[in-house]
């Protein structure tokens, strides 16, 4: 049975940095372009960072871009997202997903 487990998440002050983790079980990694979203407070999950099968092309929204970065370990199966420069509206919880497969989420809290 197919599985994703985040882990990482935490409180961290205003301009620090946070490395989430996601542990793909039951499938190969590389069967599937992978992605991190987060739900904030009050919003709609929206789609933070994208990353092809291969780890060779990503994308990022808007708001995160220049100070997170998405990669992937196919050989360990786990997605890494490495947040740095952190901001109060980061705030949220940040979920993996490959195809149908969503993880349980882990909270990230920016506050000083």
């Amino acid at each position: 049975q197919a599985h994703l487990v985040e882990s990482g998440g935490g409180l961290v002050q205003p301009g620090g940095s946070l490395r989430l983790s996601c542990a793909a079980s039951g499938f190969p990694l590389n069967w599937y372009d992978m992605n991190w979203y987060r739900q904030r407070p009050g919003k709609e999950r929206e789609v933070v960072a994208v990353i092809d099968s291969t780890g060779g092309s990503t994308n990022y929204a808007d708001s995160v871009k220049g100070r997170f970065t998405i990669s992937r370990d196919n050989a360990k199966n786990t997605l890494y997202l490495q947040m740095d420069s952190l901001k109060s509206e980061d705030t949220g919880v940040y979920y993996c997903n490959a195809n149908v497969y969503w993880g349980q989420g882990t909270q990230v809290t920016v506050s000083s």
